[in-house]
């Protein structure tokens, strides 16, 4: 129904464009923004082509207020199109740099809206058309920003009438309100605009023209809008009188509780009470002064159970309590009512997390992101959910709407690199990993998720692993599992050389940037495998050499869990060397081979009934043997 109303209106615009002679379009010109701008930049600017000229013969429905005498409209400086006020440095309308070539507009009828003269209904479709994509868009910068075109047309024009004068002004201001370099001048506009409606000048007569014409809010309303812009600036002081004035009794104790004037705003709505009793506002807001929750309850009481503003304020309540089961049924009463408040969804997400209900929680992360996109926060808990309930696939797609807001954690980079390698996507685990390497200053190495991604590529690759004797030495090896896809099939991504080849120098570079900054023994451990991989075991013995090295201590000699990390190493040190030997003929890493095993062996008196023992034990009698051989055939 809401895309089928859209269409409609868009048909309407575009009837009311062709029946004006009107047709108008965006377009980048160069400009400037600031005052103090050096450099033109590219600037959104409506292009208006119109059929036919206005002709300014100072008739009634044609004449600005400015263009009458003084003494008919004293306030001419709020109607004045190219009025700029020194509050801000920005532009209200861009200076644009090749302005002069299309100012010649008599001859051609086409250029930037701010250079054709435009009549009164051509000014009323240009609006309409700004209030129809202010409607039909969210409610965020960029599309404020789209509206922008459309305001800075009309500004620019030397002739408007009041009306759509005051409207046009109306939109700026709801637009510079959101800037902070613009809303001192949002600020003034909204006070100059509300003076002028309560003066007798301009007359009736000039009001009422294209009254109709456009959408202006009425007085109250008007004076309601300056009065949330007073407090959003905070002018609470100001915005106090005229919420008083109006009867706005809402936001007169929203005030109060700004100002921290809880006897004031008691007292108010107890005086409330005494003539409406039943009003299950008065009731809610007088629970959020006093912070009791027998109000909420009597506000449920005198609402027959149908106020949800009730239902969520004793849902925070409970949360706060601890009481996570009855915050979470409070909330589902909530937004059964109202099922609109992303912030509720979020929150009953937390409840049912808090209290075990996983598929709860994922159902209203997901519900507060449906009508809140932009909500990373929810985004990552529906990915940590996912992850929980090894759902890989969901928890990708998730991690990687959540990275899009909150792109510093380097804890949720983190665990997208682990979902990536789970699902098989290897060139995102190593971004990923890159990722938090870089936020986390090189201090968080995730030895885990590298030696996984180093088992993938020893698997595709031709190159046999590093020899080892079947003991798992370390903590991480003995949490090590298959890691595969959802689907079990392996990556096919290295089935490509080309793509094999990158993303190993991808790992290649993750290795060195750890390695730059201080490797551990484990990462010197990859890196000789990353080497081993490459074909490369010069490199690669030098690795092991360096790992075999920062694992050497006189702890390790009584410690049995350092001494099967050490004597690990130290096999697979040697088993490089006799490789080395066995493709050069040379002597001498076996020799150097030899000393150590021979001092490893000789030192770990205490741990020869070990496996690693005998395993080294074992390596150096076959690297004797060489040394023999190689004797020999010298000889």
């Amino acid at each position: 129904m809401c895309r089928a109303n859209s269409r409609s209106c868009r048909m309407h615009l575009k009837f009311a464009e062709e029946a004006c002679g009107l047709q108008l379009s965006l377009t980048g010109i160069l400009g400037f923004r600031t005052i103090h701008q050096v450099d033109a930049k590219p600037q959104l600017v409506l292009v208006a082509k119109a059929d036919k000229q206005v002709n300014h013969d100072g008739s009634p429905i044609e004449t600005s207020p400015t263009q009458h005498d003084a003494s008919s409209f004293e306030d001419k400086e709020i109607s004045s199109p190219h009025a700029q006020n020194n509050s801000s440095d920005i532009l209200r309308i861009p200076r644009l740099l090749h302005s002069e070539m299309m100012s010649d507009v008599n001859e051609n009828s086409t250029g930037s809206s701010s250079n054709l003269l435009l009549s009164a209904i051509q000014q009323t479709v240009v609006l309409a058309q700004c209030l129809h994509l202010r409607r039909r868009s969210r409610d965020d910068e960029l599309s404020r920003w789209e509206m922008g075109p459309y305001i800075e047309s009309i500004d620019a024009q030397s002739h408007s009438l009041y009306s759509i004068r005051s409207f046009c002004d109306i939109l700026r201001i709801r637009w510079e309100s959101g800037r902070s370099h613009t809303k001192e001048r949002a600020l003034l506009m909204m006070d100059n605009l509300v003076e002028i409606v309560n003066k007798a000048l301009p007359v009736a007569a000039q009001r009422i023209q294209f009254a109709f014409g456009v959408y202006m809010p009425t007085v109250p309303a008007l004076r309601k809008e300056y009065s949330e812009l007073l407090v959003s600036c905070g002018m609470i002081g100001e915005a106090l009188h005229i919420f008083e004035d109006l009867e706005l009794w809402d936001n007169l104790i929203y005030c109060y509780q700004l100002l921290d004037k809880k006897a004031a705003a008691v007292d108010l709505i107890k005086a409330r009470l005494s003539e409406t009793p039943n009003d299950p506002r008065l009731w809610c807001s007088l629970g959020d002064v006093t912070t009791t929750d027998a109000h909420y309850e009597k506000a449920l009481e005198v609402s027959n159970n149908k106020s949800s503003r009730a239902l969520r304020s004793l849902a925070r309540s409970s949360y706060n309590r601890g009481d996570y089961e009855t915050s979470k049924t409070l909330w589902e009463s909530a937004l059964a009512l109202n099922s609109l408040y992303p912030d509720g969804w979020f929150a009953l997400g937390a409840a049912a997390l808090k209290s075990r209900d996983v598929e709860k929680a994922v159902d209203a992360f997901t519900h507060a992101v449906q009508i809140d996109p932009d909500n990373g926060e929810a985004w990552n808990n529906i990915a940590c959910l996912h992850m929980i309930r090894k759902k890989n696939t969901a928890a990708f797609i998730a991690f990687k709407e959540a990275l899009k807001f909150r792109r510093n954690s380097w804890q949720l980079w983190e665990n997208f690199s682990h979902v990536s390698l789970d699902v098989g996507n290897l060139h995102q685990a190593l971004e990923a990993t890159k990722m938090v390497l870089d936020l986390s200053s090189n201090k968080r190495v995730d030895v885990e998720l590298l030696d996984k991604l180093m088992r993938k590529f020893e698997e595709r690759s031709s190159t046999p692993a590093l020899t080892s004797f079947d003991i798992h030495q370390t903590s991480v090896a003995n949490s090590l599992s298959d890691t595969s896809n959802e689907s079990g099939h392996p990556e096919s991504v290295l089935e490509a050389p080309r793509e094999y080849s990158s993303l190993l120098e991808m790992l290649g570079n993750v290795l060195q940037q750890v390695i730059r900054n201080g490797g551990s023994g484990d990462i010197w451990g990859l890196y000789a495998r990353w080497h081993k991989i490459k074909g490369d075991l010069t490199m690669c013995s030098e690795a092991l050499l360096k790992q075999v090295r920062s694992l050497q201590g006189s702890d390790m000699w009584h410690d049995s869990n350092k001494f099967k990390r050490f004597a690990h190493a130290s096999f697979q040190l040697c088993k490089i060397y006799m490789e080395i030997a066995s493709s050069t003929g040379n002597r001498r890493e076996l020799i150097t081979a030899e000393m150590h095993l021979r001092s490893s062996v000789k030192q770990a008196v205490n741990f020869q009934e070990t496996e690693e023992f005998r395993a080294l034990d074992s390596c150096l009698s076959e690297v004797r043997k060489l040394l023999a051989a190689t004797s020999s055939d010298g000889a």
